[in-house]
């Protein structure tokens, strides 16, 4: 059922209240609609404003196997995959000397059913999973809902027994209309209104340089014979990262701090960048480009009375690995999974989220991210080298490049949740 922005206020009820109609929103929504909860979504951009984002926007693109198989089983891979690209190796590159290290994920065929990345644009998803949603009696979907206040009840679901009673958290939104639900799933970004409403603070660092997404229609693999779908390229002065989607090559780049945001748009400085990585006499043609301040922070918890943080809410970190939208994602299924126990009289892993999924983030997730971010930019020459001869030495070794995948696939960082249901 779709709302629209100018329906007149008016209170509701719910199982589960969702904030937020990004992928871990839309995840957390087909999982807990799959098992008979009745959820509503309330999503501030309004319905033409979702169905006009601009297709070139560069937003999180990759998807790593334990997230495929928790997509696999609310059954939408497949149609994911029919919008995706595969890329089943990467590459560590040097600026100045080339290809370090190739990995191929093939080694991983034992450990997952889906041994490589999938390179599709985050919308496709969250359209997949709109698709699927609408029409379903148990859901309904709000746009133009701006969150005004939030009120989170109390912890009872942590008794046995309690998921289905008890208090309810409100969630209040622009013009007054007041959603009542036992459960609430924030998923509405970094800039989480409901984190902000309940007092919850976000610790963490910005980095010093700012990060600067362009986008191709040129092809990379053509100007540049051998190099993987996804590149890792260190240099002391300019590191890159450059990946392909189904649509477009993207290039990452860090933009230091003297110089100004307008000054990196110029056209003449993107083609200078790009024509850094890889001459190209007429030059490149540009879909898009963008710059944008890059953080690591944590929320101090993860939960307040009925209401569970997730995704972006909860934490964000460099896009250096693809693990931001993955562990959103993975803390989607686990908030989902949550309270379909809750509501089924077992409060155990409602009690256990907030530490589980907030170690994750911190132990593993800001952990591996920041290394990446270290190892590109290394200026000592003999450190340089000392890290080179180790991603080779690592690659060249079945088991350890195995260790090595493990991690940087996720497949590490803990057995994925599967589908509630």
């Amino acid at each position: 059922m779709l709302v629209g922005q100018n329906d007149p206020p008016r209170d509701t009820e719910a199982d589960v209240a969702i904030v937020g109609f990004g992928p871990v929103g839309a995840t957390a929504a087909l999982a807990l609609a799959r098992a008979g909860l009745r959820v509503t979504v309330l999503e501030e951009a309004g319905a033409e404003a979702a169905e006009r984002e601009d297709l070139s926007e560069s937003r999180a693109s990759t998807f790593h196997p334990p997230t495929l198989e928790i997509l696999d089983d609310l059954g939408v891979a497949d149609e994911l995959h029919e919008a995706g690209l595969v890329a089943d190796t990467y590459q560590y590159r040097d600026r100045a000397d080339g290809l370090v290290a190739h990995f191929d994920l093939a080694c991983l065929k034992d450990d997952t059913r889906f041994p490589y990345r999938l390179q599709s644009e985050q919308r496709n998803l969250v359209r997949i999973i709109g698709r699927r949603l609408a029409g379903v009696p148990n859901v309904r979907l709000v746009h133009g809902a701006r969150v005004t206040s939030i009120d989170p009840g109390d912890a009872v679901g942590d008794a046995p027994g309690s998921g289905a009673t008890g208090s309810r958290a409100t969630v209040t939104v622009d013009g007054g209309a007041r959603f009542r639900a036992r459960w609430v799933i924030a998923a509405d970004g970094a800039h989480s209104t409901v984190r902000r409403g309940l007092g919850i603070a976000f610790p963490g660092i910005t980095y010093p340089e700012r990060f600067l997404v362009v986008s191709t229609t040129d092809d990379f693999a053509e100007l540049l014979p051998g190099i993987g779908a996804v590149n890792y390229i260190s240099d002391p002065r300019e590191w890159l990262v450059l990946l392909r989607t189904p649509l477009h090559w993207r290039a990452l780049f860090p933009i230091p701090e003297s110089e100004a945001d307008g000054g990196a748009l110029e056209p003449a400085a993107i083609q200078r960048r790009l024509q850094g990585v890889a001459p190209l006499d007429r030059g490149y043609a540009i879909a898009h480009a963008r710059i944008y301040r890059v953080h690591q922070r944590i929320a101090e918890r993860f939960r307040d009375g009925r209401v569970l943080l997730a995704g972006d809410a909860a934490h964000i970190n460099n896009p250096l690995g693809g693990l931001g939208m993955n562990s959103g994602i993975h803390d989607a299924a686990a908030a989902a999974a949550a309270i379909v126990a809750a509501e089924r009289g077992d409060p155990g892993p409602a009690g256990a989220y907030a530490k589980a999924r907030r170690d994750v983030a911190h132990g593993y997730v800001r952990a591996v991210t920041h290394e990446n971010w270290e190892s590109l930019q290394e200026e000592d020459p003999e450190e340089r080298r000392r890290q080179a001869d180790h991603m080779r030495r690592t690659a060249a070794d079945p088991a350890l490049a195995r260790a090595h995948l493990l991690r940087s696939s996720m497949l590490a960082a803990g057995e994925p949740e599967r589908a509630a249901g």
